[in-house]
């Protein structure tokens, strides 16, 4: 991942246009986005706007996922929660939910939520941009609209290859190559087919694709025997 700093401002962008779709089209205001990254509860409440669930639609993308009791899922780029905590009640008490991100701000209140919602099942993870720090092998990564803002791609796919257990699979969520009423800007963003052809390229099978997310596409890999 880049920097938390550049991290958080390429985030802030995205939801600076989810706020206002209509102008989404429209070069993004940089020292707005500057602003809501430098104030951690303006961020949080971005992330967490009930505006992103009509495109993001999570319970949808919590179900196709079949999460089944005692499984180990990586949260990468988890951020305030928003998936995390709709993870930890499908894999119960007996699985357990990784959190990692970069960022200190984003750790700190999600503690908080997990105390607060008394969950027994969730480890956040403050990590460096290139490696989760996971303690042990996972049965899934989730990746949702965070890849592009990976920095040494191959070698953090040669981490999660490593650390999937057998059968385990990794999940891309990410915003179509494309204008779009929300999202990063086009030049961010990575095409489908690229993902598609680095993910092969680094021995992994498209296994699955979701297609009932408006904006985003929804593939699921596995590691290739």
């Amino acid at each position: 991942m880049r920097s938390t700093r550049s991290a958080l401002l390429a985030v802030a962008i995205l939801l600076a246009q989810a706020a206002h779709p209509t102008s989404a089209q429209a070069p993004a205001d940089q020292h707005e986005a500057h602003r809501l990254h430098q104030d951690p509860k303006a961020y949080i409440a971005a992330l967490d706007d009930p505006r992103r669930d009509a495109y993001q639609k999570p319970d949808e993308v919590v179900d196709a996922l079949a999460l089944k009791p005692g499984d180990l899922v990586a949260d990468i780029g988890a951020g305030s929660g928003y998936f995390t905590l709709r993870f930890a009640p499908k894999v119960g008490p007996t699985g357990r939910v990784y959190a990692v991100d970069v960022s200190p701000d984003m750790v700190r209140h999600l503690n908080a939520r997990v105390r607060d919602a008394k969950l027994t099942n969730v480890s956040t993870i403050l990590a460096p941009p290139d490696d989760p720090l996971l303690p042990t092998r996972v049965d899934l990564f989730v990746i949702v609209d965070v890849w592009h803002h990976v920095e040494d791609q191959a070698g953090y796919l040669a981490i999660m290859k490593r650390q999937l257990r057998p059968g385990g699979r990794v999940v891309m969520i990410d915003f179509h190559k494309r204008d779009l009423p929300v999202g990063p800007p086009v030049a961010m963003k990575i095409a489908r087919e690229d993902l598609l052809a680095q993910m092969q390229a680094h021995g992994f099978t498209l296994a699955r694709e979701h297609t009932f997310l408006p904006y985003q596409y929804f593939l699921v890999f596995e590691a290739a025997p």
